[in-house]
């Protein structure tokens, strides 16, 4: 018997929050790691998604979203993140997002990281507009980004995460 696409179950995001976090330490491996525990988002196996936001995704803060989810669950992500021992750099990573008021359409997440530089302030949020804009020709829609800035010392990780939980 053929299976109707109506009554199948997909794997598909009701809730997202967003975090960031810095670490550092003297282990490249270690500062992520403390970046994730500053996040608030260590104790999930994250992986990386790429950058649609599903339709009608609600946006719930952090502290609710973490608490919808037990440690070692598998937690889908859109990750930006980047590790510098270049002391007196600073580094950055964030999450841009593009939603569109029709609940029906799909926004977008994008990713963006590295060495800071002002005009960065509002790139993924720009990137993540832009997507949107070209997929459904629309000018009306919510945007924002998370940042996080942090000055290198030792191995320094930053990180910015949109985190979905279904």
């Amino acid at each position: 018997m053929t299976q109707k696409t109506s009554d199948t179950n997909f794997l598909v995001p009701s809730k997202v929050f967003f975090v960031t976090g810095v670490g550092k330490h003297s282990d490249p491996l270690v500062s992520f790691e403390l970046a994730l525990r500053d996040a608030g988002i260590e104790k999930f196996n994250l992986v990386q998604v790429s950058s649609i936001l599903p339709p009608g995704c609600e946006k719930v803060t952090a502290e609710n979203g973490i608490s919808m989810l037990k440690p070692g669950q598998v937690v889908f992500t859109v990750m930006a993140r980047h590790t510098s021992n270049e002391a007196g750099k600073k580094i950055f990573a964030s999450i841009g997002v593009a939603k569109p008021f029709d609940s029906t359409k799909n926004g977008y997440i994008a990713e963006y990281a590295g060495e800071w530089k002002e005009e960065y302030q509002n790139y993924a949020g720009e990137m993540a507009g832009y997507m949107l804009e070209t997929a459904f020709d629309i000018d009306d829609f919510e945007k924002f980004t998370i940042l996080r800035i942090a000055d290198v010392e030792d191995y320094t990780t930053v990180v910015s995460a949109a985190v979905f939980v279904f």
